[in-house]
């Protein structure tokens, strides 16, 4: 293996090893707080941040894309958090094959309420990622990302 390639791969551990520490704490954080998973919140995250309208809606293969599932696990968490309240499902208008997906006003409030437990674990996970050398670079890139426009 070439050194570059070490450096790659060891790179890579790095990221995967941050990636698996953020998502434990902010699952742990979720889970005690408020009774929501890490994809959970994810699903219902990115579903609040839709535009009302037509070309606006995620389909659920969108939807699976956006977080990064399967689009068979991503029916079967649209699927629990429908069953609890949190989205409802209905045809498109204009292709009645196509199904979209919106958080429902016990969604919001559930969101609402999770976001601060959210973001003050991610911030927490960052806090003590910073201090083991290897992800410390990584955490600097994180931090150093621009925020996203927020269309809500």
């Amino acid at each position: 293996m070439a050194r570059s390639d070490t450096g790659l791969a060891q790179g890579w551990c790095a990221l995967s090893a941050l990636h698996d520490r953020i998502e434990a704490h902010i699952e742990r954080a979720l889970q005690s707080g408020h009774g929501l998973s890490v994809r959970e919140y994810s699903v219902l995250d990115v579903l609040s941040r839709q535009e009302s309208g037509d070309g606006h809606h995620f389909r659920m293969s969108e939807l699976a894309d956006a977080v990064v599932l399967s689009q068979s696990a991503t029916t079967r968490l649209v699927n629990r958090l429908e069953e609890r309240g949190l989205l409802t499902r209905y045809l498109c208008p204009t292709d009645r094959r196509g199904i979209y997906t919106e958080v429902t006003e016990a969604g919001r409030a559930l969101l609402d309420e999770a976001r601060p437990t959210n973001d003050a674990a991610l911030r927490e996970a960052l806090d003590q990622a910073e201090q083991r050398p290897e992800l410390t670079p990584l955490v600097t890139a994180v931090r150093a990302l621009p925020a996203p426009a927020r269309t809500d």
